[in-house]
């Protein structure tokens, strides 16, 4: 249970952290450009290659910073991290499973649209 309380807090401060981003980039930069998303993206794959490369921490720090907060503040960071990996050991598999995510996520977002739409 104290896992899944850690998990739940840092989602939810990640979760809040996220929006805030977003609101700065707005009021910042405007509209125009996803300029939060890209942000968000961006500083959360730098945190989840700080703390995978911290193999020391414990099993509370990464359900909390790991799974919770970088959870809630963007999955980008945990694609990240798992695409690196693979590119370490199976590069053709990690190129597999960008265009793979990127394909067959944006199909799914427009196949999505389109179902809610009609």
């Amino acid at each position: 249970m104290m896992q899944v309380l850690l998990v739940a807090l840092g989602g939810a401060a990640g979760s809040v952290a996220r929006y805030s981003v977003g609101i700065a980039a707005t009021r910042w930069l405007g509209l125009a450009f996803p300029w939060g998303t890209l942000a968000v993206n961006i500083l959360g794959s730098l945190a989840i290659g700080v703390l995978a490369a911290r193999t020391g921490a414990d099993d509370a720090t990464r359900l909390l910073l790991g799974v919770g907060f970088l959870g809630g503040f963007t999955t980008f960071s945990a694609f990240s991290l798992e695409t690196m990996r693979l590119l370490e050991q199976q590069p053709a598999q990690a190129m597999l499973y960008v265009a793979a995510s990127l394909l067959l996520g944006v199909g799914a977002c427009w196949l999505g649209l389109f179902l809610g739409r009609t």
